[in-house]
Parts: structure tokens; C-alpha cells; sequence
């Protein structure tokens, strides 16, 4: 056995679950490690993962060690289980969950808030719909939310709040505690999902809802991203242009400062935004339709070019 092979089987033996995969449990670097690590994560609070693109050695070595091609591989208790669709075919057959046997932690049911108004809606539709169907709630590994009608399946969990009971499958629950369901009325009326575990996103704001946050709260930085010549055309009072020096200095501020991009249309301030929210700034918003919408519908003093 090689030096390399020996590290491979330390690694296995020593770890109860391991996975070799191309990036890390947090980032995964490829969409099959990625689906992987979001079934172990349903079942497991902590295993040992191995990124192999940081060892070129180890990447080669495993597929020699396990007789398999590619990259993920997943060993438990010192065996080889599987790539990522073997995987997947076994969590969806129920075998994942006993190979992993008393590794897998209960599924707790989540703290899920219905309100009133969300409560209405869905009564309506359980009486609408009858039958022995329930409301089900499903989060997917990018916080996409699903409401639907549905039969219990095997794993779910219960919840009830206002009255209302709900389906939450086990890779749901985990991202589901504290979740808050609305229903708003208005013009975008619709469900209203609040989800603290969500990562933080770039949140599009329209003109006068822009407005009303700068006038109550004097924290929002508001701030420009096109050129000095296109400024000089046309420009929203109060707000700063983003430059190298302003750049540096907005990047010094606390990480939950209120920041408001805007540009000519709403595209190029979507990548000034999205660069501070991956600097960590968690409420950083752009300005839908940028300063073209804001001078219909705000400021019509504002040329528009």
C-alpha cells in the first residue's frame, strides 16, 4: 500500500462517515458533491468531509482505493457506499437512513408561525380541496419555499400553529424552525415567508418603498454605481457615487448597514450589490428599475436619458 493509499484508509478508518468530495461541507465545488452533502445533511449533524481538489494526490488516490471512478465517494464504518447517484437512489429507497443506522439524528419538528391572515387562506383551501390531503412545506437547498396540498409520506413531521397542521419533510425541518407564514393583500398579494436560516440575499425595493426607507431611517446609504458623465446627467439627491475611495469607506461599515444600489436600469447596481454581500453586508438591496423608474415615479424632475 502507498503512502497515499495508507492516508486514504487512515481517513476512513478513523472517521465513522467520510466523504471525499470536491470542495467543502459549506462550498461545495460541484453539483454532485453538492447533492450529496445535502442528503447527508438531512441525516447527520457532523461527518468528515475530504476536498480533493486541494490534494491532487488524494483525488487520484481514492478512485484507486474504492475501485470508483468519480468524485464523490462516501465510506461508512470503514466501507464504501457510494458515488452520487447511488446515493440518491438510496435515500430515496429509505437504505441511506439504515446504513447510517444510529448515526442519524431524529427529526425534530420546527417552529413554524402561521398568522392569522395566512391561517384564512389556508382553511379556505383545505375546505376547498377536502379529502385527507394536508398542507406541506418544502425548503430546498437554495431556500426556494413550496406550499402545496399533500398526503403524509414517511419521514414527514407535524406541525401545528393557528389551527393550521403541516407536512414538513426531513430535509425541510432543518431549514424550517422559525419560519414566519403571511399572506399579503395588495397589489402583490400573495404567502409572505420570512426564514431567519436563509442566507442573505440581494433584495430588489421599488422606488417609493426606497424612499420611505431613507426618509425614516438616516442609517441607508444610498448609493450610485454609474459613471461621473451619466451623473452628471441625471442624479437622485442624497445619494453617494460609488467610487474607489467610497468604496473603501463603505466597505468599513458594520455588516448589517442598510445599503441601496442604484444604476440607469437596475443591472449593473445587481453586481455592486451582490460584490457587498459577499463582502458579509446582510441588508443590501437594489433599486428596481433603477434611476429611470425613480424619476417616474417619484421624481419626474429627474431627466430622464
Amino acid at each position: 500500500m502507498t503512502d497515499v493509499q495508507q492516508r486514504i484508509d487512515q481517513l476512513v478508518k478513523s472517521n465513522r462517515v467520510v466523504l471525499f468530495m470536491k470542495g467543502t461541507r459549506g462550498a461545495p465545488a460541484c453539483g454532485f458533491s453538492a447533492t450529496v452533502v445535502e442528503i447527508l445533511d438531512q441525516y447527520l449533524p457532523k461527518y468528515e468531509t475530504v476536498n480533493v481538489l486541494s490534494d491532487a494526490a488524494i483525488r487520484d488516490g481514492v478512485k484507486e482505493y474504492a475501485s470508483w471512478p468519480t468524485i464523490p465517494q462516501l465510506f461508512v464504518d470503514g466501507e464504501f457506499v457510494g458515488g452520487c447517484d447511488i446515493i440518491r437512489e438510496m435515500d430515496a429507497k429509505g437504505a441511506l437512513a439504515q446504513t447510517l443506522g444510529d448515526l442519524v439524528r431524529p427529526t425534530e419538528p420546527p417552529g413554524i408561525t402561521i398568522t392569522d391572515a395566512a391561517a384564512k387562506v389556508f382553511q379556505q383551501a383545505l375546505g376547498e380541496a377536502g379529502g385527507d390531503e394536508l398542507l406541506r412545506l418544502e425548503i430546498d437547498g437554495g431556500f426556494v419555499h413550496d406550499l402545496a396540498l399533500s398526503r403524509r409520506a414517511d419521514g414527514d413531521v407535524t406541525v401545528t400553529s393557528n389551527g393550521i397542521t403541516m407536512l414538513v419533510d426531513r430535509r425541510s425541518a432543518r431549514r424550517a424552525d422559525g419560519v414566519v407564514i403571511d399572506y399579503v393583500r395588495g397589489p402583490e398579494e400573495g404567502f409572505k415567508i420570512d426564514n431567519p436560516n436563509a442566507p442573505p440575499t440581494v433584495k430588489w425595493i421599488m422606488p417609493r418603498e426606497a424612499q420611505e426607507m431613507v426618509a425614516r431611517d438616516p442609517s441607508v446609504k444610498f448609493v450610485d454605481v454609474r459613471t461621473e458623465g451619466e451623473r452628471e446627467q441625471a442624479k437622485i439627491d442624497g445619494t453617494t457615487l460609488l467610487t474607489r475611495e467610497t468604496m473603501v469607506e463603505l466597505l468599513e461599515l458594520p455588516k448589517d448597514t442598510p445599503i441601496v444600489f442604484h444604476c440607469h436600469h437596475g443591472q449593473r447596481s445587481q453586481q455592486a450589490a451582490m460584490h457587498f454581500l459577499e463582502h458579509g453586508f446582510t441588508r443590501v438591496y437594489n433599486l428596481v428599475g433603477g434611476i429611470d423608474a425613480w424619476s417616474k415615479e417619484v421624481d419626474d424632475s429627474i431627466p430622464r436619458y
